[in-house]
Protein backbone atom coordinates (compact mmCIF):
# COMPACT_ATOMS: atom_id res chain seq x y z
CA UNK A 1 0.00 0.00 0.00
CA UNK A 2 1.49 3.33 -1.29
CA UNK A 3 1.86 5.93 1.48
CA UNK A 4 0.45 9.44 1.25
CA UNK A 5 3.30 11.68 1.64
CA UNK A 6 2.10 14.97 -0.91
CA UNK A 7 -2.04 16.58 -0.57
CA UNK A 8 -3.36 19.01 -2.30
CA UNK A 9 -6.29 21.10 -0.53
CA UNK A 10 -8.48 22.74 -1.84
CA UNK A 11 -10.26 25.65 -0.92
CA UNK A 12 -8.53 28.18 2.21
CA UNK A 13 -11.72 28.54 4.43
CA UNK A 14 -12.06 27.19 8.06
CA UNK A 15 -12.33 23.76 6.79
CA UNK A 16 -9.25 24.06 3.91
CA UNK A 17 -6.78 26.34 6.56
CA UNK A 18 -7.68 23.34 9.18
CA UNK A 19 -6.58 20.79 7.41
CA UNK A 20 -3.72 22.40 5.83
CA UNK A 21 -2.58 23.51 8.94
CA UNK A 22 -3.00 19.16 10.40
CA UNK A 23 -1.45 17.63 7.33
CA UNK A 24 1.91 20.05 7.72
CA UNK A 25 2.12 19.50 11.34
CA UNK A 26 2.39 16.00 11.38
CA UNK A 27 4.69 15.97 8.38
CA UNK A 28 2.86 15.96 4.91
CA UNK A 29 3.43 18.63 2.29
CA UNK A 30 0.79 20.61 0.87
CA UNK A 31 -0.22 22.62 -1.52
CA UNK A 32 -3.37 24.89 -0.15
CA UNK A 33 -4.77 26.09 -3.51
CA UNK A 34 -7.32 28.81 -3.44
CA UNK A 35 -8.56 31.32 -6.62
CA UNK A 36 -8.88 34.14 -4.18
CA UNK A 37 -5.18 35.35 -3.18
CA UNK A 38 -7.08 37.28 -0.06
CA UNK A 39 -8.26 34.08 1.13
CA UNK A 40 -4.91 32.49 0.82
CA UNK A 41 -3.24 35.26 2.72
CA UNK A 42 -6.12 35.08 5.56
CA UNK A 43 -5.63 31.23 5.58
CA UNK A 44 -1.85 31.61 6.39
CA UNK A 45 -2.41 34.08 8.85
CA UNK A 46 -4.65 31.60 10.20
CA UNK A 47 -2.68 29.22 10.49
CA UNK A 48 0.42 30.78 11.91
CA UNK A 49 -1.84 32.28 14.35
CA UNK A 50 -2.89 28.51 15.62
CA UNK A 51 0.30 26.90 15.28
CA UNK A 52 1.56 30.23 17.19
CA UNK A 53 -1.20 29.19 19.95
CA UNK A 54 0.19 25.25 20.16
CA UNK A 55 3.19 26.84 20.77
CA UNK A 56 2.43 28.90 23.82
CA UNK A 57 0.03 26.10 24.92
CA UNK A 58 3.63 23.41 24.87
CA UNK A 59 1.60 20.95 22.64
CA UNK A 60 4.43 21.93 19.82
CA UNK A 61 8.40 23.70 20.04
CA UNK A 62 8.55 26.74 17.70
CA UNK A 63 11.13 24.28 15.24
CA UNK A 64 8.08 21.96 15.02
CA UNK A 65 5.60 25.54 13.91
CA UNK A 66 7.96 26.32 11.60
CA UNK A 67 8.56 23.02 10.05
CA UNK A 68 5.00 22.44 9.53
CA UNK A 69 4.33 26.51 8.00
CA UNK A 70 7.33 25.88 5.89
CA UNK A 71 5.34 22.41 4.46
CA UNK A 72 2.54 24.19 3.11
CA UNK A 73 2.60 26.06 -0.40
CA UNK A 74 -0.32 28.63 -0.93
CA UNK A 75 -0.91 29.03 -4.65
CA UNK A 76 -4.29 30.23 -6.84
CA UNK A 77 -3.32 27.41 -9.38
CA UNK A 78 -4.89 24.75 -9.49
CA UNK A 79 -2.96 22.87 -11.91
CA UNK A 80 -0.58 22.68 -9.02
CA UNK A 81 -2.18 20.38 -7.41
CA UNK A 82 -1.17 17.85 -10.03
CA UNK A 83 1.34 16.15 -8.31
CA UNK A 84 -0.45 15.17 -5.91
CA UNK A 85 -0.93 11.69 -3.71
CA UNK A 86 -4.16 12.58 -2.40
CA UNK A 87 -6.53 16.13 -3.13
CA UNK A 88 -8.57 17.06 -0.46
CA UNK A 89 -11.74 19.49 -1.44
CA UNK A 90 -12.90 21.53 0.71
CA UNK A 91 -15.03 24.58 -1.20
CA UNK A 92 -18.35 25.42 -0.70
CA UNK A 93 -21.22 22.72 -0.18
CA UNK A 94 -22.77 23.16 -4.02
CA UNK A 95 -22.78 19.87 -5.71
CA UNK A 96 -22.44 21.38 -9.04
CA UNK A 97 -19.56 23.40 -8.17
CA UNK A 98 -17.52 20.22 -6.45
CA UNK A 99 -18.87 18.09 -9.54
CA UNK A 100 -17.33 19.97 -12.11
CA UNK A 101 -13.81 20.18 -9.76
CA UNK A 102 -13.71 16.62 -9.59
CA UNK A 103 -13.74 16.44 -13.11
CA UNK A 104 -11.04 18.96 -13.55
CA UNK A 105 -9.20 16.73 -10.95
CA UNK A 106 -9.63 13.68 -12.98
CA UNK A 107 -8.26 14.98 -16.02
CA UNK A 108 -5.07 16.36 -14.34
CA UNK A 109 -4.00 13.91 -11.38
CA UNK A 110 -1.59 10.78 -11.23
CA UNK A 111 -3.30 7.58 -12.24
CA UNK A 112 -3.32 6.08 -8.54
CA UNK A 113 -3.88 9.88 -6.67
CA UNK A 114 -7.00 9.92 -4.66
CA UNK A 115 -9.40 12.72 -4.49
CA UNK A 116 -11.98 13.17 -1.62
CA UNK A 117 -14.44 15.74 -0.47
CA UNK A 118 -14.70 17.18 3.01
CA UNK A 119 -18.26 17.85 2.11
CA UNK A 120 -20.76 17.33 5.03
CA UNK A 121 -23.94 16.02 3.41
CA UNK A 122 -23.52 15.65 -0.67
CA UNK A 123 -23.23 11.75 -1.79
CA UNK A 124 -19.35 10.91 -2.51
CA UNK A 125 -21.36 8.10 -5.35
CA UNK A 126 -22.71 11.43 -7.28
CA UNK A 127 -19.02 13.02 -6.84
CA UNK A 128 -17.30 10.11 -8.05
CA UNK A 129 -18.86 9.75 -11.04
CA UNK A 130 -18.18 12.72 -12.65
CA UNK A 131 -14.60 11.14 -12.32
CA UNK A 132 -13.06 7.93 -14.34
CA UNK A 133 -11.71 6.92 -11.12
CA UNK A 134 -14.72 6.34 -8.61
CA UNK A 135 -12.33 3.45 -7.08
CA UNK A 136 -10.29 6.11 -5.79
CA UNK A 137 -13.18 8.80 -4.54
CA UNK A 138 -14.23 9.35 -1.25
CA UNK A 139 -15.09 11.55 1.75
CA UNK A 140 -13.26 12.71 4.02
CA UNK A 141 -15.31 14.82 6.41
CA UNK A 142 -13.13 16.81 9.13
CA UNK A 143 -14.66 18.29 12.30
CA UNK A 144 -14.38 22.05 13.04
CA UNK A 145 -11.88 23.19 14.47
CA UNK A 146 -10.10 20.75 12.42
CA UNK A 147 -6.64 21.27 14.30
CA UNK A 148 -8.94 20.44 17.74
CA UNK A 149 -11.42 17.88 17.11
CA UNK A 150 -10.39 14.30 16.76
CA UNK A 151 -12.83 12.54 14.28
CA UNK A 152 -12.98 12.05 10.52
CA UNK A 153 -16.14 10.68 9.08
CA UNK A 154 -14.98 8.58 6.55
CA UNK A 155 -17.50 7.63 3.41
CA UNK A 156 -17.26 5.43 0.84
CA UNK A 157 -19.18 5.94 -2.46
CA UNK A 158 -21.01 2.61 -3.93
CA UNK A 159 -17.82 2.16 -6.01
CA UNK A 160 -14.71 2.77 -3.38
CA UNK A 161 -12.14 0.62 -3.24
CA UNK A 162 -10.45 -1.53 -0.24
CA UNK A 163 -7.37 -0.08 -1.23
CA UNK A 164 -8.80 3.77 -1.53
CA UNK A 165 -10.25 3.44 2.29
CA UNK A 166 -7.23 1.72 3.63
CA UNK A 167 -4.94 4.42 2.58
CA UNK A 168 -7.43 7.31 3.86
CA UNK A 169 -7.56 5.20 7.20
CA UNK A 170 -3.57 5.04 7.40
CA UNK A 171 -3.11 8.96 6.32
CA UNK A 172 -6.04 9.60 9.18
CA UNK A 173 -4.34 7.71 11.52
CA UNK A 174 -0.96 9.43 10.91
CA UNK A 175 -2.17 13.31 11.69
CA UNK A 176 -3.44 11.50 14.90
CA UNK A 177 -7.41 11.76 14.20
CA UNK A 178 -9.68 8.58 14.36
CA UNK A 179 -11.92 7.45 11.41
CA UNK A 180 -15.28 6.38 11.25
CA UNK A 181 -16.52 4.69 8.23
CA UNK A 182 -20.42 5.50 7.59
CA UNK A 183 -22.56 4.55 4.59
CA UNK A 184 -22.77 7.50 1.83
CA UNK A 185 -26.36 8.75 2.90
CA UNK A 186 -27.82 12.55 3.36
CA UNK A 187 -25.88 14.20 5.47
CA UNK A 188 -24.04 11.01 6.73
CA UNK A 189 -24.30 10.40 10.54
CA UNK A 190 -22.56 13.59 11.98
CA UNK A 191 -25.35 16.01 10.27
CA UNK A 192 -27.94 13.77 10.31
CA UNK A 193 -28.27 13.63 13.80
CA UNK A 194 -26.72 17.72 14.44
CA UNK A 195 -28.57 19.47 11.76
CA UNK A 196 -32.18 18.34 12.84
CA UNK A 197 -31.38 19.52 15.86
CA UNK A 198 -30.33 22.83 15.27
CA UNK A 199 -33.07 23.12 13.06
CA UNK A 200 -35.33 22.54 15.66
CA UNK A 201 -33.69 25.00 18.24
CA UNK A 202 -34.28 27.17 14.91
CA UNK A 203 -38.14 26.38 15.24
CA UNK A 204 -38.28 27.15 19.00
CA UNK A 205 -36.69 30.40 18.70
CA UNK A 206 -39.65 30.73 15.49
CA UNK A 207 -42.38 29.70 17.37
CA UNK A 208 -41.21 32.14 20.64
CA UNK A 209 -40.73 29.67 22.66
CA UNK A 210 -37.42 30.77 23.91
CA UNK A 211 -35.23 33.24 23.31
CA UNK A 212 -32.10 31.96 22.03
CA UNK A 213 -29.71 32.77 24.86
CA UNK A 214 -32.18 30.40 27.14
CA UNK A 215 -32.32 27.84 24.49
CA UNK A 216 -28.74 27.82 24.13
CA UNK A 217 -28.26 27.61 28.01
CA UNK A 218 -31.09 25.11 28.34
CA UNK A 219 -29.09 22.69 25.99
CA UNK A 220 -25.64 23.57 27.71
CA UNK A 221 -26.74 23.08 31.25
CA UNK A 222 -29.58 19.91 31.02
CA UNK A 223 -27.58 18.03 28.19
CA UNK A 224 -24.04 19.07 29.26
CA UNK A 225 -23.66 20.06 25.23
CA UNK A 226 -20.06 22.07 25.40
CA UNK A 227 -22.16 25.13 23.14
CA UNK A 228 -25.77 25.81 22.87
CA UNK A 229 -26.91 24.94 19.22
CA UNK A 230 -27.56 28.52 17.83
CA UNK A 231 -24.31 29.59 18.94
CA UNK A 232 -23.07 26.07 16.76
CA UNK A 233 -25.05 26.76 14.49
CA UNK A 234 -23.25 30.41 13.99
CA UNK A 235 -19.90 29.19 14.41
CA UNK A 236 -20.62 26.63 11.46
CA UNK A 237 -22.54 29.60 9.49
CA UNK A 238 -26.20 29.75 8.54
CA UNK A 239 -25.73 29.38 4.96
CA UNK A 240 -23.87 26.32 5.47
CA UNK A 241 -26.40 24.78 7.75
CA UNK A 242 -29.31 25.80 5.52
CA UNK A 243 -27.15 23.65 2.59
CA UNK A 244 -27.01 20.92 4.55
CA UNK A 245 -30.51 21.08 5.64
CA UNK A 246 -31.86 20.90 2.23
CA UNK A 247 -29.17 18.38 0.98
CA UNK A 248 -31.01 15.54 3.46
CA UNK A 249 -34.73 16.92 3.11
CA UNK A 250 -34.16 16.49 -0.97
CA UNK A 251 -32.34 13.24 -0.87
CA UNK A 252 -34.50 11.58 1.66
CA UNK A 253 -37.73 13.10 1.22
CA UNK A 254 -38.94 12.82 4.31
CA UNK A 255 -40.47 16.24 5.85
CA UNK A 256 -38.91 16.27 9.32
CA UNK A 257 -36.02 17.69 7.42
CA UNK A 258 -37.89 20.65 5.89
CA UNK A 259 -35.54 23.99 6.75
CA UNK A 260 -37.02 26.04 9.05
CA UNK A 261 -38.25 29.45 7.34
CA UNK A 262 -36.58 31.50 10.06
CA UNK A 263 -33.35 29.90 8.90
CA UNK A 264 -34.03 30.96 5.12
CA UNK A 265 -34.59 34.29 6.29
CA UNK A 266 -31.93 35.02 7.82
CA UNK A 267 -29.41 33.02 4.91
CA UNK A 268 -31.66 35.73 2.54
CA UNK A 269 -30.97 38.54 4.74
CA UNK A 270 -27.09 37.96 4.89
CA UNK A 271 -27.31 36.86 8.80
CA UNK A 272 -24.47 34.15 8.34
CA UNK A 273 -23.27 34.14 11.41
CA UNK A 274 -20.02 34.62 12.72
CA UNK A 275 -18.25 34.96 8.97
CA UNK A 276 -20.81 38.15 8.54
CA UNK A 277 -20.86 39.82 12.06
CA UNK A 278 -24.59 38.61 13.02
CA UNK A 279 -26.55 35.59 12.93
CA UNK A 280 -28.81 34.28 16.48
CA UNK A 281 -26.03 36.33 18.23
CA UNK A 282 -24.17 39.67 17.48
CA UNK A 283 -20.10 39.29 16.53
Amino acid sequence: MSDIQYVAVIGAGTMGNGIAHVLGKYGLHVTLCDSDRGALDRALATIENNLAREVAKAKLDQDGAHAARARITPTVKLDDAAPADLVIEAIPENRTLKQELFRRLDAMLQPEALIASNTSSISITELAAATSRPDRCLGLHFMNPVPIMRLVELIRGLATSDLTAARAQQLVHRIDKTPVEVRDFPGFVSNRVLMPMINEAIFCVLEGVGKPEAIDEIMKLGMAHPMGPLALADFIGLDTCLNIMEVMHQGLGDPKFRPCPLLRSMVAAGWLGRKSGRGFYSY
